[in-house]
């Protein structure tokens, strides 16, 4: 018996199919604690293979149309120290290939499991407009002093910010966290995530509305990282100038304050042509950025900087030296042109003041402006709204684009006028629009370029 079992053994071994059996289907389920040693050597975190660098971790997230732990053996061969899959068969612990029941839940607590361990103070940024801006110019504030690490892009989702999280390393000395929602619980989700220290409401703006459920519903979403906050004992940063804001904070003391003559910080604002600039105790801080509404996103870097000790000559030279550079609030000088690109994201409250703020420039002005996405049964009421306020603008030329623009422009022709408007174009999509200035350019000196983020306005810049 004793040798009959053993033969079999040794014949088993020697087709190779003990090992297979033991690493293919004797599966075990990775844990984030007995992984954390490999993630603490690795060099990052990736999800897309196409980016693995040597010594990286590669997630391999599955969808309707793709399955990335298809990669997996060949994310090992481009250099992974470790993969993460979410399908049994691909498993294969001799190559650090790692099962997980969901890929990304385990990215999350990996995530938090890494948050717990970081000894560094953490801001969390949230809001309707602005967010993206505000953060990048904390971090070109607090890099003056400390190892900051920060968003990158707009990875601001249940995705980006473990991502952001995972991206923190030890000689980081402070980060900053843009968080993104357009649904209840999700700024919940993602505060239990990062554990904040720290956190700043740029503002409450109509984005969003069909998952938010309206405008109320937009407060109480972005609201969620105040509850955390005053739930934790942290510190909240707050515009007084901004009602919302000093309402759903009122009686809590661990604040910063900007906005009042008798905040912690106050700035005033000036304008230099086009540009947005602060006064502080008499100093100005002259900017690269446009917009009247990039004032309180200045004021909130400048303030955080203040608070973390850094002076204002500090303050002063990341504020004038940071270019905007993402399309967003972004003057770019194109064939004797001013182009005022900010396509990335769009929302009745942020295209109200882009246009306001469009038709302050000097010369002619043509505004091309894009949908609104992602406003429910509000879209067509915000659409016309908007398209009436850029009428009473008196630009040069308004150019639409995309079909909840051209459906109000052509309800308003049937009930109002049968005649076509002056100076008005609607198209359907960007590329329709690019196809058009081929052949017909626009003479106005300065162009306003508006929209969300999926019309895709960007498509008409080599056209202008």
């Amino acid at each position: 018996m004793g040798d009959c079992g053993y033969s079999t053994i040794k014949m088993l071994k020697s087709f190779n199919f003990f090992n297979k059996l033991h690493s293919r289907h004797f599966t075990t389920i990775m844990n984030v604690e007995t992984f954390y040693p490999i993630f603490q050597s690795a060099n990052a975190v990736e999800i897309d293979s196409r980016n693995i660098r040597q010594n990286d971790i590669f997630f391999a997230f599955s969808g309707e149309n793709f399955n990335a732990a298809e990669l997996a053996e060949s994310a090992v061969e481009s250099g992974a120290k470790a993969v993460i899959v979410e399908q049994k068969p691909y498993e294969n612990s001799e190559k650090n290939i790692f099962y997980v029941p969901s890929t990304l839940e385990f990215l999350q607590n990996l995530a938090k499991f890494h948050r717990n361990r970081l000894n560094i103070p953490i801001i969390a940024l949230t809001g309707s407009n602005g967010k993206t801006t505000t953060k990048e110019l904390i971090h070109s504030v607090l890099e003056k002093k400390f190892k900051t690490q920060y968003t990158l892009g707009n990875l601001n989702n249940h995705i980006g910010v473990p991502l952001t999280l995972l991206s923190i390393k030890p000689e980081h000395e402070i980060a900053v966290v843009e968080m993104g929602a357009n649904h209840q619980k999700e700024i919940e989700f993602l505060c239990e995530m990062a554990q904040p220290d720290f956190g700043y409401v740029t503002n409450f703006g109509k984005a969003h509305l069909e998952g938010f459920g309206g405008f109320e519903g937009v407060i109480k979403g972005k609201s969620e990282l105040y509850d955390y906050l005053k739930t934790h004992g942290k510190i909240i940063l707050i515009n007084e100038n901004d009602e919302i804001q000093v309402r759903k904070t009122e009686n809590y003391s661990r604040k910063i304050t900007f906005g009042k003559p008798t905040s912690d910080y106050y700035f005033q604002p000036f304008s230099d042509e086009n540009f947005v600039g602060l006064i502080f105790n008499n100093e100005k801080i002259q900017t690269k950025l446009t917009g009247n509404y990039n004032f309180n996103n200045l004021c909130a870097a400048a303030s955080f900087g203040f608070y973390f000790g850094l002076n204002f000559n500090e303050i002063k030279t990341a504020l004038e030296n940071y270019t905007p550079t993402n399309m967003r609030s972004q003057i770019v000088q194109k064939n004797g042109k001013t182009l005022i690109l900010d396509t990335y994201n769009a929302n009745p409250s942020s295209m109200a003041e882009a246009l306001k703020n469009f038709q302050t420039f000097s010369g002619t002005k043509t505004a091309i402006i894009g949908d609104m996405l992602e406003l429910g049964d509000e879209s067509e009421t915000e659409h016309a709204e908007i398209l009436s306020l850029a009428e009473t603008l008196n630009f040069d030329e308004i150019i639409t684009v995309g079909n909840q623009f051209k459906n109000v422009i052509m309800r308003h022709l049937e009930q109002c006028h049968p005649d076509p408007v002056e100076g008005l174009k609607s198209f359907e999509n960007s590329q329709q629009l690019a196809d058009y200035l081929k052949e017909h350019k626009i003479n106005s000196e300065n162009i306003l370029l508006k929209a969300s983020r999926g019309i895709a306005l960007e498509k008409v810049l080599n056209v202008l």
